[in-house]
């Protein structure tokens, strides 16, 4: 069953309000990975507010569907307003295999701490509006390393863009930092997500009336 974005607390609000209220959600390629198997997986990505952290944090955790409890990416993201500019801050969490899963156990969430995050530097996303859809992309400057399996340095190239009907569309790349050549990543172009459950009731109010003073 897919969601609209339909929570009048949110109308004529400010575009941060907006787009962590699109975010907050289960978003799933699950029709995509049936139509064309060969290259697309089917993968899960969930966005669910951390209510007890500063405004705009949201836990990430990507996974394929059949090991939901074992992502292979866990994130903390702050959307935040700076320069005038609308951004997500990544974040890595220290020691993150204990939270794998907690995307799913409110529970565990409660139990991630600020002390617990790590920025990574040149991975943020710079995030602009166009015609009420959300376009962010990685930072420019090639300074989002990651490394891969055998020790493989990257860096990564990154853009989704979140519709106003709730659809996620992204890519993700590695591309080797001399060569510029791709090393890793979605061959087969563009992941299609639809949004599966709504998680932007967590949402507190205390961050809503934070964003209408912004």
């Amino acid at each position: 069953m897919l969601f609209k974005l339909i929570s009048p607390r949110f109308f004529m609000t400010a575009p941060i309000c907006d787009l962590v209220h699109k975010l907050s959600a289960n978003f799933s390629n699950e029709q995509q990975a049936f139509n064309n198997p060969p290259l697309y997986a089917h993968i899960t990505a969930t966005f669910r507010p951390l209510a007890h952290l500063a405004p705009g944090s949201l836990l990430l955790e990507q996974s394929y569907a059949i090991a939901p409890n074992h992502p292979y990416r866990i994130r903390v993201l702050k959307v935040e307003i700076r320069d005038n500019r609308l951004m997500i801050f990544s974040h890595s969490i220290l020691n993150e295999e204990r939270y794998w899963g907690s995307v799913n156990d409110p529970e565990r969430m409660l139990t991630i701490q600020e002390n617990d995050l790590q920025h990574l530097e040149g991975c943020d996303y710079i995030v602009h509006q166009d015609q009420g859809n959300f376009i962010g992309e990685v930072e420019p400057g090639c300074r989002c390393l990651v490394e891969r399996k055998k020790g493989i340095a990257t860096y990564v190239v990154s853009k989704f863009e979140l519709s106003n009907e709730g659809g996620l569309r992204t890519v993700d790349r590695g591309h080797d930092p001399i060569t510029h050549e791709q090393v890793w990543g979605s061959l087969g172009g563009v992941f299609e997500f639809e949004r599966t459950i709504d998680f932007s009731q967590e949402i507190p109010q205390s961050w809503v009336d934070t964003w209408r003073e912004v």
